[in-house]
């Protein structure tokens, strides 16, 4: 499978691990473009945004619509083999629930789940489109045809962004958006749902009170499942896009360079016995 993947090299090569940013549902690498792939890359990472299967300039948007979320981990796999060493991943929303999936069976130096959908999946989002677009998410699903919850700019708006987001702003992210795969949301929904006890990697999960697509109480529950605490930020569920995106990145760099540190660390010591 060819896939598009954006990537940023620091001026000076340094000792951390590699990132691999994997984007949500209905968006692409193109998500990290003007924001993470740049701050990271300044702060000494190497980086290396993704886009999936059937999603942005990737091959197989003939197929997009049964793609899952395993064909998902296995792009994930991909671009991680062609790295030097085991990354740090930052996956948001959906790229979180990737994320999960992925390191059930492989090792990484740490994760960052970002607005992730949680390990019991998506029932409470399904509810809230339900409940607030009731013919459009019934359509969504008797036509297998996610992309109808994000069609009207508007509803993207609200699932997506804080309210003070600027029309151009608005426009220009929304014709970006694209068809999402029914059979991935399937497997978020029950079909496939991750194993945290199965998960030995470092995890961060981090998310916003303003999110209307992943509620505060699942972002807890991540947190729960993965022994931490989570680290809440004033911020709607596209973290990576919304005005504080800076903070986020800022954030999840220190705790990258103290999981890469430990790492390192605890490499050194295994060397010396």
């Amino acid at each position: 499978m060819r896939l598009a993947v954006m990537s940023r090299v620091p001026e000076h090569s340094t000792a951390k691990p590699p990132i691999v940013l994997i984007h949500g549902a209905w968006h692409g690498a193109w998500c990290w473009e003007n924001n993470f792939l740049d701050y990271f890359a300044r702060e000494g990472w190497q980086v290396h945004a993704l886009s999936l299967r059937g999603h942005g300039e990737s091959e197989g948007r003939g197929r997009l619509r049964w793609w899952s979320i395993a064909d998902y981990v296995e792009d994930v796999a991909q671009v991680v083999s062609s790295l030097e060493r085991p990354p740090i991943l930052i996956g948001h929303s959906m790229g979180g629930f990737i994320a999960q999936k992925y390191l059930e069976r492989h090792p990484a130096a740490g994760a960052v789940l970002l607005a992730s959908v949680p390990p019991s999946g998506t029932l409470g989002f399904n509810l809230r489109a339900s409940r607030r677009h009731p013919l459009i998410w019934l359509a969504a699903n008797l036509m297998m045809s996610p992309y109808l919850l994000v069609k009207n700019p508007d509803h993207a708006r609200h699932w997506f962004f804080s309210p003070g987001i600027s029309r151009e702003a608005l426009a220009a992210h929304h014709a970006k958006l694209q068809q999402e795969s029914y059979r991935a949301a399937l497997d978020m929904l029950a079909l496939n749902l991750p194993r945290p006890r199965l998960i030995k990697a470092p995890i961060a999960v981090v998310g916003a009170e303003d999110d209307q697509i992943i509620a505060a109480s699942e972002i807890e529950q991540t947190a729960r499942a993965y022994g931490v605490e989570p680290r809440i930020f004033a911020s709607a569920h596209n973290m990576m896009s919304e005005p504080q995106w800076k903070s986020v990145a800022a954030w999840i760099a220190d705790w990258a360079a103290s999981v890469a540190g430990s790492g390192d660390r605890a490499q050194a010591e295994v060397r010396g016995s």
